[in-house]
């Protein structure tokens, strides 16, 4: 549905920290989007030459985030800023992500929400091996208390 370029767009991740390569779906409650970032040398997240299991939650808060801007798009609402503020039940089946040899499917569902809150359950996986699931809680700031803050 969407690639890196229409991503750009929408997130205020820039160069190699934006780590989703497509939307393939979402409604108002899931976006599924995919990614070969996990094995670029250029990614940010790498340390050492590794990229730990534990920046998949990184991968779903932008597929999170991406999730929030087409759905307020699509309601003509004002774009909002979203800071994570829990990860919870979080579970990891790999130590590696960088090790994965295929693309990543990173879902998000939307759990629960309110005018300031948001939970979304996710998960990554790639082919039929789940990688990393869990919880995140992300608050919510309209941009223009983000600008009056510069």
């Amino acid at each position: 549905m969407l690639d890196s370029h229409a991503i750009r767009g929408l997130v205020p991740h820039h160069g190699a920290m934006c780590l989703i390569d497509a939307v393939e779906f979402f409604d108002a409650a899931t976006i599924v989007c995919t990614t070969a970032q996990h094995r670029s040398s250029g990614n940010p997240l790498v340390l050492e030459g590794r990229l730990s299991s534990v920046h998949a939650i990184e991968f779903a808060a932008q597929a999170m985030a991406i999730h929030g801007a087409l759905v307020n798009a699509a309601r003509h609402a004002k774009p909002r800023v979203g800071l994570l503020v829990s990860a919870r039940d979080c579970h990891f089946y790999c130590d590696r992500l960088d090790q994965v040899a295929g693309d990543l499917h990173v879902n998000a569902q939307r759990l629960a929400g309110s005018a300031i809150m948001l939970m979304y359950g996710f998960s990554v996986s790639a082919g039929a091996r789940r990688l990393a699931e869990g919880r995140v809680s992300v608050l919510l700031r309209d941009t223009a208390n983000e600008d009056a803050g510069r």
